[in-house]
């Protein structure tokens, strides 16, 4: 017999179940339907009720953000509740039987709560008008008046200096302190505004008596006319806030807390009736109950005795389609599935398990294959990354190959002046020698002549091969920093200095104008080498991309400290600047805007990972297209990273993100 035909045995017992149950749930009904009325209609009331609490309460709330915070989103919702909470009780509670006798009395309390908000506004537009007209007016004129002051000030020695700088913060402070309590009604802030305006009135005779100048008087005289006519608008400031804040408390929440009292007490009510209806409605149910279990405990021994009779027919097939699935998911393709010859559900069944497991072992085939070309993908994408590597690697012994070539064209003049220096004396030599022993005699001006020339020519000597020596110096540095990649102790500022002094050839070749203000006792322990490469891709970046064509600018390098234990350092040009797209990529490898002249890509990519990793920083990119570009650099007085921190397995860390202002 199919399966579904002993299902459809069990559905017509069921069937037969529910018919007898529905006769007897019937009769019970319409007891029910009247108990069930009542309920659901008290549960409507208690909904009513609970949704003009809700509003009444987010009305509140609004009321409040907007006297704290004025703007038209808000007023536009306040006005959108408002005739919420007026419909609500007009059309649905004056409708409801059991709340139509306490509608006038919730409606007179809104109505009062409601109207309140309109005072509520008049105040505030009042205060704002005091704010503007009377505080921020006057605060303007004494800023102004402070830079008339400060103007007429010759120097900062000027006896007049001290006393304008306690004015001067004492009026900073004010201003905070007045828009504090303006904005949060702090009694702190309102004592702090007042206290500098004091200091600021008692500052003023003071300076008066030392002020050097006309100007400097009548803009004193001027600045106490305008602290008392800001002190006396702070007064009236406060007054104004403190009758806001009262009328909130005595109008908003005073009408609120009654309209959530006398909800409270028809809620009371509410809960009370509906109890007495579900009392009743739980009586009925019980007997209903009582009656449906007798019959459905006839119903199920009939039922039971024949499901037990039909899952035995299903039990021993079923359970063999198991053990084939188990077998399958075990990894045991090779086992094949019993009961694909049977007629029925089953039958069907296990004809699809024994599809699956055909399709296990073609994907274990598939897999298998899979897995070999995954072996093939990552064999060569270790072959890219070395490739990638190397380029960086190339990249880093360009710019080192071209610090040479510059160093060695700037040594090449006093080396040359001291050649042609050196022939010149050596000749001079001679003739002074066939003088000396020629039969005319050395006449003392001759000597002297002689002598005078050779104090030159070995002061030109000296001068040439000193310099000579420095750039050598210099250079020998900077080459061993950035070929050794050696951690070690160095001064910012003659670091900066030995990598500006190779970087001069460039500078020759170029209308850029170099600034730089690095101040002395900057010391970092990390690696030379590596802030050498920064600096040197970032210049050679601006004099590529932002200077680009021979265009004429300035570059300025600074550095300060930032804490104890970081520096900043800024690289800012005046150049072309980058677009949004270009800032986004800008760290990307092999992303350039000038591939067609030559560029790699990789110079900000270089400077980005040695900042990060090895040095253990944080780099910011700033950029306007047509303004110039500024790269601000913030690393550790102590390196935080190793030398070989962006080789690990081969490949550098590529910058997920560039943090860019447009």
């Amino acid at each position: 017999m199919p399966i579904r035909w002993r299902i459809l045995s069990i559905a017509a017992l069921n069937s037969a179940v529910v018919i007898v149950l529905v006769g007897m749930i019937w009769n019970g009904a319409q007891v029910l339907g009247s108990a069930w009325d009542d309920v659901r209609q008290v549960r409507e009331s208690d909904r009513i009720l609970a949704l003009l609490e809700s509003e009444t309460g987010r009305l509140q709330n609004l009321i409040h953000r907007y006297i704290n915070q004025p703007s038209p989103d808000l007023f536009a919702e306040i006005l959108l509740l408002r005739e919420a909470v007026l419909g609500t009780l007009t059309n649905r509670a004056a409708k409801d039987p059991m709340l139509s006798g306490s509608v006038e009395e919730l409606e007179r309390t809104t109505d009062r709560f409601l109207n309140g908000f309109g005072e509520l506004r008049s105040v505030q537009a009042t205060i704002a008008k005091t704010y503007e007209e009377q505080v921020q007016g006057p605060a303007k004129d004494m800023a102004g008046l402070y830079s008339i002051i400060e103007g007429a000030t010759g120097h900062r020695d000027a006896l007049i200096w001290p006393s304008l700088g306690k004015s001067r913060e004492a009026f900073t402070a004010m201003l905070v302190a007045a828009n504090s309590y303006y904005l949060s009604l702090s009694p702190a802030a309102a004592d702090d505004a007042r206290r500098n305006t004091e200091t600021i009135e008692k500052t003023i005779p003071v300076m008066i008596d030392l002020a050097d100048n006309d100007l400097q008087r009548m803009a004193l005289q001027r600045l106490g006319q305008r602290t008392a006519a800001l002190r006396e608008g702070f007064a009236k400031l406060s007054e104004q806030l403190t009758s806001r804040t009262e009328l909130l408390r005595n109008t908003i929440d005073a009408s609120q807390a009654e309209a959530i009292g006398a909800i409270d007490d028809l809620s009371t009510k509410m809960r009370q009736r509906e109890q007495k209806a579900q009392e009743t409605f739980d009586r009925t149910l019980a007997d209903i109950s009582r009656r449906v279990l007798s019959i459905a405990v006839i119903f199920l021994g009939i039922i039971l005795s024949a499901g037990v009779l039909i899952a035995l027919s299903i039990r021993l097939p079923l359970q063999q389609i198991m053990t084939a699935m188990r077998a399958i998911a075990l990894g045991d393709l090779g086992r094949e599935v019993q009961g694909t010859k049977a007629r029925d559900e089953v039958g069907a069944m296990a004809r699809a398990v024994e599809v699956f497991r055909e399709n296990a072992i073609a994907k274990r085939q598939t897999e298998d294959e899979l897995r070999a070309s995954k072996e093939k993908a990552e064999s060569a994408l270790l072959e890219l990354n070395a490739a990638q590597q190397n380029l960086i690697d190339a990249e880093r012994l360009a710019a080192l190959g071209g610090l040479v070539a510059g160093v060695a064209h700037e040594v090449n003049n006093p080396i040359g002046i001291s050649l042609t220096v050196a022939s010149s004396f050596a000749r001079r030599s001679e003739i002074f020698e066939a003088q000396l022993k020629g039969d005319g005699g050395l006449r003392r001006s001759q000597l002297e002549e002689f002598v005078q020339a050779s104090r030159d020519a070995s002061q030109q000597l000296v001068a040439n091969l000193q310099r000579a020596g420095e750039l050598i110096q210099s250079f020998k540095q900077v080459a061993v920093d950035r070929s050794h990649a050696e951690r070690r102790q160095f001064s910012l500022s003659e670091a900066t200095d030995q990598i500006i002094a190779s970087l001069r050839p460039v500078l020759k070749r170029s209308s850029i104008t170099l600034n730089v203000d690095v101040p002395e006792g900057l010391l970092l322990d990390g690696y030379p080498g590596s802030y050498g490469q920064i600096l040197t891709n970032l210049f050679l970046n601006a004099a590529n991309h932002a200077f680009a064509d021979g265009r004429a600018g300035t570059i300025a390098i600074s550095a300060r400290p930032r804490g104890a234990d970081d520096i900043e350092i800024s690289f800012a040009d005046d150049g072309a600047g980058m677009t949004p797209d270009v800032q986004r990529q800008a760290f990307d490898p092999f992303f350039t805007t000038r591939r067609n002249e030559g560029g790699t890509g990789l110079g900000l990519h270089i400077v980005y990972n040695l900042v990060t990793q090895q040095l253990g920083g944080r780099m910011m990119l700033e950029s306007k297209l047509g303004q110039g570009t500024t790269f601000r650099i913030i690393m550790p007085r102590v390196a935080k990273g190793g030398a070989q921190s962006t080789e690990s397995d081969g490949t550098s860390q590529w910058p997920n993100r560039t943090m860019s202002s447009t």
